[in-house]
């Protein structure tokens, strides 16, 4: 959906439309269970070195993974970089999560190449840093919701509680 949207915000610009390249997308946060609902895939991966690739005239920036917990869905309907699953993020995008080689993550997922591949224009990124899922790392979003703690950083609280959130328990 938001990769139709930026092409037409480009084919408007191409078009002399006139429209503002300054015009926000507007965020709502979304709880950890509308989150779980709306991934795809809910996987604990490791990401690897960044790779580039380019489909016609779309750049992508490409990290693959190394799955280490599968917690909903089949990582292999993921991109695929070699044999390996892998988030494409649209360069240029903004507002992307800071993603760097040797991180650990949660990640809720889609399955297609979009802008961005994290749910939630990435509020789907949890990283796992020291063995403590990052809350409160500006770079993470917040864990809000009926089935969580703000304070929920023991990552195998985490996974159960997006495994509820999945069922929908």
């Amino acid at each position: 959906m938001r990769s139709a949207a930026l092409c037409r915000w480009g084919l408007a610009g191409l078009l002399g439309l006139g429209l503002s390249q300054s015009r926000a997308t507007s965020v709502t946060p979304l709880t950890l269970t509308e989150q779980a609902k709306r991934a795809a895939i809910i996987v604990r991966a490791k990401v690897g070195t960044a790779t580039t690739a380019k489909e016609g005239d779309v750049t992508y920036t490409v990290y693959p993974l190394t799955i280490l917990e599968s917690i909903a869905g089949d990582p292999k309907a993921l991109p695929q970089a070699g044999d390996q699953p892998a988030l494409y993020f649209l360069q240029g995008a903004q507002d992307l999560p800071k993603v760097s080689a040797g991180q650990e993550a949660f990640l809720l997922l889609y399955t297609g190449k979009l802008d961005s591949p994290v749910v939630g224009f990435n509020q789907g990124f949890y990283p796992v840093v020291s063995g403590s899922v990052a809350v409160g790392d500006p770079t993470a979003p917040a864990l809000t919701g009926p089935i969580t703690d703000p304070a929920i950083t023991d990552p195998a609280k985490l996974r159960d509680a997006l495994r509820a959130a999945k069922e929908g328990k």
